[in-house]
């Protein structure tokens, strides 16, 4: 039973890592550049690791019928891709993908062409990959199936835990500044420090989400204050080093 989890968890793993690689392609294809596509910091987009898992474990009793393994794993992934699309919606308050320039979509959520292909690939991870995967990873030595599952497992809960809170504190940071100047700097500083680098790389992998988490909206709009802020702190240096030279000529 134990060995049955690990070899599950490393098989969602696996597919998650292609998924990002999949995804990743299709971006330096289209935009000629290297886009971390993904909601979480490491290489890999858990969506298709639930998805391969759904389908592994649901499609078993309908894989002498092929058609039927097709429809069933269209119906799986976009369910899925639906209400991922929409709980991070409720949740982030902002609309990560958007397919509503296609034809046939549902709310922009999903949409036929996307629909066909997981139809697609469920078929070929159910009668190709799987088989292949799986006969692999129940060959690993127990021991070394432990110790891999335990590393990966805790960086994938480490991952999606530090991720989580960037996230909700970038949706924080369009919200709660203010015209304090205080609160500003503040944030300033520590978006600066300790953001700003993860929110780029949001931003390019899912320019939907720009709207809500809009760290350059807000610093263009914020602008002449924080020039303004910087010009106080110079100013005050200059004043401190004036008083500091004049204490030493007396």
């Amino acid at each position: 039973m134990l060995k049955s989890i690990e070899v599950y968890f490393l098989l969602f793993y696996i597919y998650s890592f292609f998924g990002w690689a999949m995804e990743v392609g299709l971006g330096l294809l289209k935009n000629k550049k290297f886009i971390n596509r993904g909601f979480l910091i490491g290489p890999y987009c858990p969506i298709y690791g639930y998805g391969v898992l759904l389908i592994t474990l649901l499609l078993k009793k309908y894989q002498d019928d092929i058609v039927i393994t097709f429809i069933m794993a269209m119906l799986i992934c976009g369910i899925l891709e639906y209400y991922t699309s929409l709980i991070m919606e409720k949740l982030f308050k902002a609309r990560w993908w958007d397919y509503s320039d296609r034809k046939l979509n549902i709310n922009g959520r999903i949409c036929l062409e996307n629909l066909m292909a997981f139809g697609i690939l469920g078929c070929l991870i159910l009668y190709i990959t799987n088989p292949f995967l799986m006969e692999i990873l129940y060959q690993v030595p127990n021991l070394a199936l432990h110790i891999l599952f335990s590393l990966l497992f805790i960086i994938y809960v480490t991952d999606s835990i530090v991720s989580l809170k960037i996230i909700l504190n970038l949706k924080n940071v369009s919200k709660t500044l203010r015209d304090n100047t205080e609160e500003i700097s503040q944030k300033v500083r520590n978006i600066i420090n300790n953001r700003s680098t993860f929110h780029r790389r949001l931003v390019n992998a899912f320019p939907l989400i720009e709207p809500d988490v809009r760290f350059n909206e807000w610093k263009i709009r914020n602008k002449e204050k924080i020039e303004k802020l910087k010009n106080k702190q110079r100013e005050f240096k200059e004043n401190l080093k004036k008083e500091m030279e004049d204490k030493k000529k007396r």
